[in-house]
């Protein structure tokens, strides 16, 4: 029976409402969710539906924890909300997001451009289950050209751009950067040392004496024919290469007329150069100057995205992604937000090719223009040198994927090996692998590594620096430490979890004029409208149920939410280097932590250091051998010996920094000058400590000040 139609209510919203109500819920595979849980989720999307405006924005979607379900945008919120509520021809994954959502939360912007570059943002934040989530998140290596400087230093650089001067990038690999500076170095003699090293030097290094730097620290080139030559660098790897190369050849021929053969020998090796960082490539482009490629490919539900990066006409390399994303998405989608997300941090080029036709083609592109403050062409095409790129893209991806499911394939056996060796009731997901290393006590440091079904998951590793408090050489209380700083923060992360969930309805409080959360701050400009910084819509309002405005919650973007897919924080098996004390006393201060539901075994090396005999130690069990032959004995091998080898990395380069720590660097007002005119006048720092404090202060270039700060430093401890 028809409901009666309130005056204050629009016909078309009525009737969206009336549909809402009489829909019969979905045949739909719902997973865990309780019977009636999509009919109680429509209802909750649909009573916010009724307080939205037709405006772009974007929506968050929350479970019953707090937790967030789904960050999405929309060009009208009223219009997307409401087909939500709507229930029909949702697909499985789509339906459980429904059935699962408690809580929305809103935030309109003034374009649909905005709305994307917002979506693109939280999604990296907060990683919702039902998102399509990039799983690596590590920077891309970047040339860095300094600009703070009289003589400009070239190096490698990742992770935030604070230090003013030129970024070239990205790179695929750190390997690729170093080759290229490598090369850059031979055609442009540019210094490669940190400034402190520039500061302290009294005659050239070893890189001015085989051609690789012009000696800016010591006069042989002034600062002024210096820049010169970063110019060229930087106009070179801007994309101007034909201008550089040309102009260096200009020079060489009239180097070779005036008979300065030397020189022209030099300008020769210079071009040489240049030629090999562009040569010296996989493939290279004839027509395209700066573009990224993105090719998709799908495999047993799986996607991989394979990007190649090319820079003045240069392949810079290429990175396989892997993307978590639902099955029942296409590839076109998935390759969407891949794009999307991958410019969230770091400036698009002006070219950007794709394998798929894209649904939302022109509003990425827009983004991408606003993120990048220019022009960037987002094209599919379909023919020409740009798709014989594709195709090459393609191919990799292929193949990439192919090579990761017969990987992942074969450590999900010999998870399931360590599992049986171990009586576990099922395979661990993941596997913690601790190991301390010192010398003589000295500089000790403690390593965690772990593994997963994907292998060695590097970006988890994780070190701890041993306290003073522990005895030096004390194998055991280095052990005791590092699992008890492990599994403290461990279980705090779960109470803060399990705190978050009766808050994270409620909004956060604004903290000055910007949002909590790592969101940027709002910024109007003179004219009052809205504006983008960073790729941040600038003005944006947050209305609640009733219509009320209140900020984005930052409560429940400290909470991950984890799933069969996702690889968990917290480990199902624990393996320490040792044999029955290490166990003892990882046993017992795992159980102080409250953890005894993790499985522990501590592995000793076998007599004479054999390999193949090593014995472990459980709980409940005596002390036993696995068979010389069994995969699981080769696999915890592998683990061990990864374990040690990041351990005692670790601790070689702590022990290296502090070997290189000079003692003058330790008192106050002693700068790289000061500490040169003493080096200079004394020639070692141990005869500067064994100076009496007159000598100190006819040291020319130091003060009175400083002799006496330098006397009491080394006389007064």
């Amino acid at each position: 029976m028809n409901r009666e139609r309130p005056d204050d209510v629009p016909e078309e919203e009525f009737e969206a409402e009336e549909e809402i109500a009489s829909a019969p819920e979905p045949a739909l595979d719902l997973g865990d969710a309780a019977p009636g849980a999509l009919k109680a989720g429509i209802e909750v999307i649909a009573d916010f539906a009724r307080h939205l405006p037709n405006r772009p924005g974007v929506y968050r979607m929350f479970d019953r924890a707090g937790e967030v379900l789904y960050v999405g945008k929309a060009k009208s919120l009223k219009n997307r909300v409401t087909a939500y509520a709507r229930g029909m021809a949702h697909t499985n994954a789509v339906a459980r997001m429904i059935a699962e959502t408690a809580n929305m939360e809103f935030v309109t912007t003034g374009t649909e451009t905005e709305a994307l570059l917002l979506e693109s943002n939280l999604i990296k934040q907060l990683r919702p289950r039902y998102n399509v989530l990039l799983r690596d998140d590590k920077s891309f290596p970047y040339i860095f050209l300094s600009g703070d400087h009289p003589a400009p230093q070239i190096a490698k650089h990742r992770g935030s751009r604070q230090r003013k001067g030129d970024y070239f990038g990205p790179f695929a690999s750190v390997w690729a950067v170093e080759r290229t500076i490598d090369a850059l170095q031979k055609a442009f003699l540019l210094r490669s040392c940190s400034d402190s090293y520039y500061e302290n030097r009294t005659r050239p290094c070893l890189l001015f004496q085989i051609k690789r730097c012009s000696g800016p620290c010591t006069g042989e080139i002034s600062h002024t024919d210096y820049q010169g030559l970063a110019d060229q660098a930087r106009a070179f790897l801007s994309g101007r290469s034909s201008a550089v190369k040309q102009l260096l050849s200009e020079r060489m021929q009239a180097a070779a007329e005036e008979l300065e053969f030397e020189k022209a020998a030099r300008y020769r090796d210079r071009l040489a150069a240049l030629s090999a960082v562009q040569a010296g490539q996989d493939i290279n482009t004839q027509g395209v100057e700066e573009a990224d490629v993105f090719a998709i490919d799908e495999q047993a539900g799986q996607f991989c995205v394979e990007i190649f990066f090319f820079r003045n006409k240069q392949n810079w390399g290429n990175r396989a992604l892997f993307p978590r994303a639902d099955k029942s998405l296409t590839p076109a989608e998935v390759l969407a937000s891949v794009v999307t997300q991958f410019y969230d941090d770091k400036p698009p080029p002006k070219l950007v090719l794709v394998s798929h036709e894209l649904a939302e083609a022109d509003l990425i592109a827009e983004a991408l223009c606003a993120r990048a403050g220019r022009k960037v062409e987002l094209a599919t095409p379909k023919r020409g040198e740009r798709r014989d790129l594709v195709a090459h893209a393609q191919k990799n991806a292929h193949e990439a994927l192919a090579r990761k499911l017969a990987d992942s394939a074969g450590q999900q056996s010999l998870l399931a090996a360590l599992g049986t060796a171990f009586g576990m009731d099922k395979p661990p997901r993941r596997v913690e692998v601790y190991d301390n290393s010192h010398i003589m006590g000295t500089n000790a440091v403690g390593g965690m590594i772990v593994a997963g079904r994907d292998g060695f998951m590097k970006s988890h590793y994780r070190t701890f620096n041993i306290s003073a408090d522990t005895i030096a050489g004390d194998d055991f209380g280095m052990m005791r430490e590092v699992l008890k700083r492990r599994f403290t923060r461990l279980a705090k992360e779960g109470g803060t979890a399990s705190a978050l969930s009766e808050e994270a309805r409620e909004p956060s409080p604004l903290v000055g004029e910007g949002w909590e959360g790592g969101i940027a701050p709002a910024n109007a400009s003179e004219s009052g409208s809205p504006e983008v910084e960073g790729g941040i819509p600038a003005s944006l309002t947050l209305p609640h149920k009733g219509g009320e405005n209140a900020p984005l919650s930052a409560a429940s973007e400290s909470v991950e939410p984890e799933d069969d897919s996702a690889f968990p924080s917290r480990p199902e098996l624990v393996i320490v280097d040792g044999g029955k004390g290490q166990f003892e006393a990882a046993r017992k201060i795992m159980a102080e932590c409250g953890v005894t539901d993790i499985a522990l075994v501590a592995i000793a090396k076998g007599e004479d250091r054999n390999a193949m005999r090593e014995t472990f130690f459980m709980a409940g069990k005596e002390p036993f051998k696995l068979p010389p032959r069994d995969p699981a004995l080769f696999f915890i091998q592998r683990l061990r010996d990864e374990a040690h080898r990041f351990a005692i990395g670790t601790h070689r380069a702590k022990r290296k920094r502090d070997i290189k720590t000079n003692p003058l660097d330790e008192i106050p007002g002693i700068g790289p000058s000061r500490k040169r005119a003493l080096l200079l006048h004394f020639g070692t720092v141990k005869a500067i400590q064994r100076a009496k404090l007159d000598d100190l202060m006819r040291t020319p270039g130091v003060n009175a000040a400083t002799a006496k700060a330098v006397h009491a430093h080394f006389h007064e401890h």
